[in-house]
C-alpha cells in the first residue's frame, strides 16, 4: 500500500463530499426560503452516513445546520 496515494485519495474524496454537500445544502435553503417554507432563522438537525461496504464500514455523523 502506498501511504501517499491512500492519503491523497481520502483527501480528494472528502473535499468532493464537502464541496458538493455544501452546494446541495445552500441550494435547498434558497429554495425553501423562496417557497416560504422556512423563515431563515431556523436550525436543522443533519446527519451523514459514510459507508464503505468492502471494508464493512458504516459511520454516522450528526450535527446541525444553523441559519442564524
Amino acid at each position: 500500500m502506498n501511504e501517499d496515494t491512500f492519503n491523497l485519495s481520502i483527501r480528494k474524496f472528502l473535499k468532493m463530499v464537502g464541496v458538493n454537500s455544501q452546494r446541495a445544502i445552500e441550494q435547498a435553503v434558497v429554495k425553501a426560503r423562496e417557497s416560504g417554507s422556512i423563515r431563515g432563522n431556523e436550525s436543522f438537525p443533519a446527519q451523514v452516513t459514510l459507508e464503505i461496504p468492502a471494508l464493512k464500514l458504516a459511520v454516522k455523523f450528526e450535527g446541525k445546520i444553523e441559519l442564524e
